[in-house]
C-alpha cells in the first residue's frame, strides 16, 4: 500500500533534513580538516624547535672615514653590530643568519628579533615566504622596510641556509647557480682615512690574494684631491685592471655630472652611490649623460625601493644588500627584476651571503670583499684569479667561531631544544 500525500511530504522532510544534516557534518569535516591542515601543516616535514639570537659587537682594527665623515654627517665608524640567528629544528638541523648595523641601530634590531622570534616556533621552516609574511606584518605598525626588516633578516638567512643543508647543497647550487666562482673586488683597503700611500699598499696586498678588482672612496669636499687619488690609483694598476670609485651619497647632481665627466677617462668599472640613495630620477638622469656605468642601491631597505631604481632605469649596477631589505627572501625579488631588466649586480658587503646569491644572478655579477668579518666564522672564502669560489659546503657554507662568541654581549633562546656548545 502506497503512502499517502501527507506521508509522502513528511519522508521527504526527513531525507531533506538527513541530507543537510549529513552535508553539513560533512562540510565541517572538511573544514576542520583544512583549519588542521593550516594549523598543523600535515605536508610539513619538520618544525622549528628553538631559536637563539645574539648581539654582537666587532670591533675594527682602525677606525674608518669615507665621505659622510669628511662633510660631517657621521662620526668614523669604529665596530659594526651584528645580529646573529639559530635556528635549530626538530629533526636536529640548523640554520645560521645574520644581520648588521653599522653605528646606530644594533640595539634596535636585537630588541625586534626578540619581539618577534617566538612566532617562529613551530613552524616548518621550509615554508620561507609565508614566515617572513607573517614576521613583517607581525611588527608591520613600525614599518615594512628598515629596522623591523633588518631584524627579521637574520631569521630569514637562517632559514636559507637550513634549507639549502636539508638538500645537501651551497645556497648557490639550491638557488640554480649560473657559476662556481664570482669576480670579485676590494673596498677595504680604499677609504678616505687611509693616505695614499696606504691605499696602493692595500691594493697591491688585495691583488697578490687574488682580488680582481679595486675600489677607492671619493665625495671630498676638494673634488682635486679625489681626482689626484683616482688618477695615482689607476697609474698605479694600469690601463685595464677593474677601477671602481664610490662617493657614499655626498655629490649634487651638478657635482656628480661634472665629476663624472672628469673621471671618464680613467675607464672606470662604475661610480657609485653619486647621489641620494632614494634620488632614481636623478641618477637616471647621470646614468643617460655619462659614459661611465653608475651603481647605487646598498643603502635602500627593501624591495620596493630598488624596484624604482630598476623602473626609472637609474643604475647600470643594482646593489642590493640582503641584511638591509630583509633577507634573501626579498633579495631574490630583486634580483627577478634585475635579471628582467638587464641590469648587473654587485651586492653590498656579507659576501658569506652575497657570493651564493650573485652566483646566481645571470648577468655577470661583481661580489664585494671585505676581510672585516672573517673572525666571525670559522671557514674562509677562497679568492684565486680575480674571482671568489662558491664553497662547496652545504647551506652558506659558515659557522660561528668562538671569538664571535666572545663578542656576544646579550642573547637569549626560545623554544625547548637545547643548543650545543652554547656559550
Amino acid at each position: 500500500m502506497g503512502l499517502s500525500r501527507t506521508g509522502k511530504r513528511a519522508a521527504m522532510s526527513s531525507e531533506s533534513t538527513f541530507i543537510e544534516r549529513t552535508s553539513a557534518t560533512e562540510t565541517s569535516a572538511v573544514n576542520e580538516r583544512h583549519f588542521s591542515a593550516l594549523q598543523r601543516g600535515e605536508a610539513s616535514v619538520d618544525r622549528i624547535a628553538s631559536v637563539r639570537i645574539s648581539h654582537a659587537i666587532l670591533p675594527l682594527k682602525t677606525s674608518i672615514s669615507d665621505a659622510k665623515v669628511l662633510t660631517g654627517r657621521q662620526k668614523p665608524m669604529t665596530e659594526i653590530a651584528f645580529l646573529f640567528a639559530e635556528i635549530r629544528t626538530e629533526s636536529g638541523l640548523e640554520g645560521v643568519g645574520y644581520g648588521y648595523s653599522k653605528r646606530a641601530g644594533g640595539k634596535g634590531q636585537y630588541a625586534h628579533a626578540r619581539e618577534i622570534a617566538p612566532d617562529l616556533i613551530g613552524e616548518d621552516p621550509n615554508d620561507i615566504q609565508r614566515i617572513w609574511t607573517k614576521l613583517v606584518w607581525s611588527g608591520a605598525s613600525v614599518g615594512r622596510s628598515g629596522l623591523s626588516t633588518q631584524a627579521i633578516a637574520a631569521f630569514d638567512i637562517a632559514l636559507w641556509d637550513l634549507k639549502a643543508k636539508r638538500a645537501g647543497l651551497p645556497l648557490a647550487k639550491l638557488l640554480g647557480a649560473h657559476r662556481d666562482s664570482v669576480a670579485c673586488y676590494n673596498t677595504s683597503g680604499g677609504f678616505l682615512s687611509s693616505s695614499i700611500e696606504e691605499v696602493l699598499e692595500n691594493t697591491d696586498a688585495a691583488i697578490a690574494n687574488g682580488i680582481g678588482g679595486i675600489k677607492i672612496k671619493v665625495g671630498q669636499p676638494d673634488t682635486r684631491i679625489d681626482l689626484r687619488r683616482v688618477a695615482a690609483v689607476r697609474e698605479h694598476l694600469g690601463e685595464d685592471f677593474p677601477l671602481m670609485v664610490d662617493a657614499n651619497q655626498q655629490w649634487n647632481r651638478s657635482t656628480a655630472i661634472r665629476m663624472g665627466r672628469n673621471l671618464e677617462p680613467f675607464e672606470l668599472t662604475w661610480i657609485e652611490e653619486p647621489l641620494d640613495a632614494y634620488d632614481a630620477e636623478g641618477h637616471a638622469d647621470l646614468a643617460r649623460e655619462l659614459a661611465t656605468p653608475i651603481a647605487t642601491g646598498e643603502m635602500l631597505t627593501s624591495a620596493a625601493e630598488h624596484a624604482e631604481l630598476i623602473r626609472h632605469r637609474s643604475v647600470d649596477f643594482i646593489q642590493p644588500d640582503a641584511p638591509r631589505v630583509g633577507g634573501i627572501t626579498p633579495f631574490l625579488k630583486i634580483m627577478a627584476l634585475g635579471e628582467h631588466a638587464r641590469v648587473r649586480m654587485a651586492p653590498h658587503f656579507a659576501m658569506e651571503i652575497h657570493l651564493h646569491l650573485a652566483a646566481a644572478y645571470e648577468h655577470d655579477p661583481w661580489v664585494e670583499h671585505f676581510e672585516w668579518l672573517e673572525p666571525l666564522f670559522n671557514e674562509r672564502l677562497e679568492t684565486v684569479g680575480g674571482r671568489m669560489i662558491v664553497p662547496a659546503r652545504p647551506g652558506l657554507g659558515f659557522s660561528l667561531s668562538e671569538q664571535a662568541r666572545a663578542w656576544t654581549q646579550a642573547t637569549e633562546r626560545f623554544g625547548s631544544a637545547q643548543f650545543e656548545g652554547a656559550a
